[in-house]
């Protein structure tokens, strides 16, 4: 039976969020790089056409690096979306524009791939997380399509107390470095019967590398497969 959850994600600040009644901090919290850090991976923004966010986070440290780095966005430029949701975010920075705006139909990798495709003679740009890979770099190439990494935010782990996995059924994590900052502050951590549930096939690796046990793996809506696997849990 799961009643209660650990999401590895900062605590929601509102209760619109979807884990508003489950969610806790597991010890993970997100920061942009700074400005020099930036610069050393000799990206230059402005070579691109388009930007591809797979997350708020991105949105938000993408457009903030902007600012530091003193760079202006053309008119023009195209913004892609993991999904609509995802997208829509970037209203908090610039114009929304639907000629400009592209999104996945479901929120995950291949179709937003397909849509992608359409625009093949785009450069694009994928701001993501330090030391992570972007998955579909490979189906990318395949298509021959232009594209950049670059890291323009970083997680960070947070110390945590002995009593947090106490009464948890079920911990969920976004990032391999969230299985990361479990092992580092708990070193002996026992699964036993505690669930894990992970976002992406990095992660899952991340886990089972691990040597623990990957319970729920998603690459969609995490919020709506949780409620689903808690369902089907307890229904047993």
């Amino acid at each position: 039976m799961i009643k209660k959850v650990l999401v590895s994600q900062p605590a929601p600040t509102t209760e619109k969020s979807p884990y508003h009644d489950i969610a806790q901090n597991l010890g993970v919290e997100v920061e942009g790089l700074e400005a020099r850090e930036f610069r050393s991976q000799k990206v230059n923004i402005l070579d691109h056409t388009a930007i591809v966010f797979n997350s708020r986070n991105a949105i938000e440290h993408f457009f903030h690096l902007c600012k530091e780095l003193r760079v202006t966005l053309p008119e023009d430029m195209k913004y892609f979306g993991i999904s609509e949701k995802v997208i829509l975010y970037i209203q908090k920075f610039v114009q929304y524009r639907k000629r400009k705006v592209f999104f996945g139909s479901s929120g995950h990798w291949p179709e937003l791939l397909t849509v992608m495709a359409k625009h093949k003679t785009e450069k694009y740009l994928f701001p993501l997380s330090e030391g992570t890979s972007l998955e579909i770099a490979g189906q990318l190439d395949q298509k021959k399509i232009k594209h950049t990494e670059c890291a323009m935010f970083r997680t960070v782990q947070a110390d945590l107390d002995e009593d947090t996995f106490k009464n948890y059924d079920m911990i969920l994590i976004f990032t391999p470095v969230g299985v990361q900052s479990l092992l580092s502050n708990f070193p002996n951590f026992n699964q036993g019967d505690i669930r894990l549930g992970c976002f992406g096939d990095a992660t899952a690796k991340a886990i089972e590398e691990a040597g623990l046990r990957v319970d729920l793996k998603v690459s969609g809506s995490i919020a709506e497969s949780l409620g689903n696997f808690i369902r089907e849990e307890n229904s047993k």
